[in-house]
């Protein structure tokens, strides 16, 4: 993927529709499904960030490159390190979604503003985290929350999981409301 992949992200953004359409992803990693349900309600432009990456294929082939036990998992980064993003940033869209076991949110830097790709999935429940990171779906079914958790407990070495968990690719599903 191009380091700034904004305009492909634009395009595949005009496809959506929340309206009349619902979406769900499927996450297929290497430890198993994680299905996401999203909030577009609360945060309509991440869940499209969110969508329009996974729709261009940017999270596939990508890892989750950090993972910090009983706190989150986190992936969406292009270089698996943390330091990368989509070439672009979004603004913040904090909202009252708690921040707790099976929530998906969105990572970023000291500035409220600095989203970009990066996001994760919470291992418990974490206040700090609440009105200060936009929150914008969750796992959408039992088996997810235990891939989830199976990520959560892989051995790391400063935070990075010692064997890489993959993201092979992202199905995104609309349905018709």
């Amino acid at each position: 993927m191009p380091a700034n992949v904004k305009t492909q992200v634009e395009e595949a953004q005009k496809t959506l529709d929340f309206a009349t359409k619902t979406y769900t992803a499927e996450l297929d990693t290497t430890q198993g499904p994680i299905r996401l349900t999203f909030l577009p309600d609360v945060a309509p432009g991440h869940v499209k960030n969110f969508l329009a990456l996974a729709k261009t294929g940017f999270y596939n082939g990508g890892i989750f490159h950090r993972v910090i036990k009983g706190f989150m998992i986190q992936g969406g980064c292009p270089q698996g390190t943390g330091t990368g993003g989509p070439g672009y940033q979004i603004p913040a869209e904090f909202n009252a979604t708690p921040h707790e076991a099976g929530v998906l949110s969105m990572a970023r830097t000291n500035d409220p503003d600095s989203a970009g790709s990066q996001f994760f999935i919470c291992l418990g429940r974490h206040t700090h985290l609440d009105r200060s990171y936009t929150a914008f779906g969750r796992v959408a079914d039992e088996e997810s929350l235990k891939t989830v958790k199976a990520i959560g407990e892989a051995p790391t070495r400063s935070d990075r999981p010692v064997q890489g968990v993959k993201i092979r690719g992202v199905k995104v599903t609309e349905t018709p409301k």
